[in-house]
Formats: structure tokens, sequence, C-alpha cells
């Protein structure tokens, strides 16, 4: 991790624990769970390794077994600067969130992003079984389900999550913002590189479906309900079943905007 990427990561950590001492003194019924969750934890990676075991431990995956793989993946300082990049574009995104604790604690898309960053290293070091295990329990518990295999940047916002799929061989780039039940996925039996490439910058309105080995190209945008066959070029807005290209955006990131709000040309 580079020192400009630590120290993000180490000031939203420092954000999430004055937030955690404020909210503990305010309203102090929540003092133990944010001391047992955010408080006794040094930084960030341990938080979130207590967080995410608490939530998904399991008879088949015993919280001291899931604590250790927890431990190790966010020992990794990339999988940790992700994280820390996810949290600083869910505040800069997301107008229902105000404090750098609230995707920490109570985000499902956060925290499902984060248990697929666990998955995913499993899988790189060839642990499938055990990746595909935490996929499941990561979607019987968040309503997420994200293939260990799929490729997903940082900056990437999740919001509401409920219903969202992505594809063993989707790739998700950076800064890409994501709505609730959008599915990245193939188009029938077909094998191999079979799922969406989203690029950076993208917006994928709520109830997108984009299915098959296609770009969504940077900066473009799906809107809300739309089912996307053909590849969509880079800064186009595209709507309908299925879509077709109605406008261009105006931003270069229409991600970090987040209008979903179009004018046909």
């Amino acid at each position: 991790m580079t020192p400009q990427h630590s120290g993000m990561a180490d000031q939203v950590w420092q954000n999430i624990l004055g937030e955690a001492q404020q909210t503990s003194a305010a309203e102090p019924i929540l003092a133990p769970f944010l001391q047992a969750t955010i408080l006794d934890h040094s930084n960030m990676g341990q938080g979130l390794s207590y967080h995410l075991c608490s939530k998904l431990a399991c008879a088949a995956m015993p919280a001291p077994m899931l604590r250790d793989i927890m431990d190790k993946a966010f020992a990794e300082p990339a999988i940790v600067q992700a994280a820390a990049r996810d949290i600083q574009a869910t505040v800069d995104r997301d107008s229902a969130c105000n404090l750098f604790s609230s995707p920490f604690l109570y985000f499902k898309g956060f925290l499902a992003l984060q248990a697929y960053r666990v998955a995913h290293s499993l899988w790189q070091s060839n642990q499938r079984s055990l990746a595909l295990l935490m996929q499941h329990r990561i979607s019987l518990v968040f309503a997420v389900d994200i293939h260990p295999a799929a490729v997903i940047g940082s900056g990437v916002m999740i919001d509401h999550a409920t219903g969202l799929v992505i594809g063993e061989t989707a790739v998700v780039e950076d800064c890409v913002s994501i709505m609730q039940s959008v599915t990245l996925g193939g188009t029938g039996k077909e094998s191999g590189d079979r799922h969406p490439k989203i690029r950076c910058g993208v917006l994928l309105g709520p109830g997108a479906k984009i299915l098959g080995n296609i770009e969504i190209g940077e900066g473009a945008m799906v809107a809300a309900s739309s089912v996307v066959l053909k590849p969509v070029a880079a800064h186009d807005i595209v709507a309908g079943v299925p879509a077709t290209v109605v406008g261009h955006t105006k931003t270069e990131e229409p991600s970090k905007v987040m209008d979903h709000y179009f004018k046909c040309s």
C-alpha cells in the first residue's frame, strides 16, 4: 500500500473511531456494541474481521475458523485500502450517509462487498470450495450474490444492495455505483467468459439487467429496469427493454453524481 493509500485507510478508521466514541456518549445503550465492533480494534482490518465474522459465522463456518480466515484476508493492505475507498465512495455519493461509521456498521452493500473480497482472496489461493461456501453465506445473510471469481475494483458503492447478482466472469472497475436488484449475468448455458465488463465511472440504475460478455463503457449510465444485451459505448445513457441509447452523460463519472434522471437526445 502506498503511503497515500495507507494514510487514507488510517484516516477513514480514525473518523470511524471518533464517531463511535461520540455515539457511545450520546446513546449509552449502544456503547457495548460499538466497543466490541469498533473501539476494541486498532485498525480497520481488525474491525472488519470481527464485524463480518459476527454476521457470517454458522455451523459450517464456526466463528474461530471464520475469524482466522478473515484475519488473514484483512492483513492484506490492498483489501483494507479497497474497503477504505468503498467507505469514502459511500459517504461521498449516498445522500443518506453522513457518517463514515454507517456503512461499516449497517450498510449491507458495503459489508457484502468486503466479505466478497475475502471470498475472492480464497478463490485466488485455490481454496475454491471454501470460497463458494463464503459466497453462499453472503447470499443468505445480505441477499447479495457475488461469485468469488468476479473481479471488482475499489471506490465502489453498492446502494441498498438487495437482489444484486454478479456472475463468475464479470468485471467491475473502480468508481462504479450500483443500485439494488442489478444483475450482471450470462445469457444462458454458455461457458467461459460470459459476463459483463463494467468500466470506470459507470452508474447502474436499480433493477438494471446486463447480460452476456458485453462492455459497459467508461462513464456510461444504465437507466432503472433496463435490459442491456449489447455493448454500451463510453458516456452513453441506455434505457428500455431491450436497452437503446437515449442520450449521453454530462459528466465524466456519473457514478459520482448519482443523477438517475435524463432527457432523451
